[in-house]
């Protein structure tokens, strides 16, 4: 309750470092907020012409099934290599004014969400056009989107603390989302894994979230609801142990930045 007291005192604050996120990611380019719409569709045209053409991956509407994971995926890879800075970024803020140092991979996050959400409208755009149309089931999306933020958030606490002190985390979370990302079932179907190698797949709670998005928009059908359940437990105390975590790092950071 002391975490939301503080935010609301500091509610300009958190907004206008949000404002700050969305505004500085793209300061000085030409096309500015146009490229959240641009980056993903660039990337899935290089995958959609190596793996149908190159590689003879034959999964139908291979366009879509791709840029639905896609754009999930770069909103929490982007959230996570921007957020394990954060605090370290703003290290001169931090010696010199108080303020709930949380806002600050809190507003990395809400940022990041809000230019997925943008995103998101390529994915109804690709859908409708691309003859799958929409299903009653898209009123799961926003559960789905509050499991993801909830994990990226804890994620990002955790992460963010640690590197303060262990000045490497950033280039370890680097090399780490470029595993993950072979081994989330973004590229092909999950289907594909022989089966004595399905439990490591599942070990990995982005390939949950994937699958719930392709469900939903892919597949239209409903997303698995016992999975889905249980990834929001998970996410939620993902979020409440990173924060557990931030708040006991967080006494060291201005002699640390």
């Amino acid at each position: 309750m002391n975490l939301f007291k503080e935010l609301y005192q500091y509610r300009e604050l958190l907004k206008s470092n949000v404002k700050k996120e969305i505004r500085g990611k793209y300061k000085g380019s030409f096309l500015g907020i146009i490229w959240s719409f641009v980056n993903p569709l660039l990337t899935v045209l290089v995958y959609a012409i190596i793996f149908p053409y190159i590689l003879k991956q034959d999964q139908p509407n291979y366009l879509i099934f791709l840029i639905v994971a896609i754009i999930p995926w770069n909103f929490f890879t982007t959230v996570l290599n921007q957020g394990s800075t954060t605090v370290l970024v703003n290290g001169n803020i931090i010696k010199k004014v108080y303020f709930p140092r949380e806002i600050l991979p809190i507003s990395i996050v809400v940022s990041g969400l809000v230019n997925f959400l943008i995103s998101c409208i390529i994915i109804l755009l690709f859908v409708l056009f691309g003859g799958l149309g929409f299903s009653i089931y898209l009123l799961y999306l926003p559960i789905i989107i509050l499991i993801q933020f909830m994990m990226s958030l804890g994620f990002v606490f955790v992460l963010s603390a640690i590197n303060v002190y262990v000045r490497d985390v950033e280039y370890i979370v680097n090399f780490v989302l470029t595993l993950l990302f072979y081994a989330t079932p973004i590229l092909y179907d999950a289907s594909l894994i022989p089966a004595r190698l399905q439990w490591i797949l599942n070990l990995n709670p982005m390939k949950h979230l994937i699958e719930a998005y392709r469900a939903i928009f892919y597949y239209q059908q409903s997303p698995n609801l016992v999975g889905l359940l249980s990834l929001l437990c998970i996410g939620f105390g993902v979020m409440i142990l990173g924060y557990v975590i931030f708040k006991a790092l967080e006494k060291g950071f201005a002699e640390e930045v």
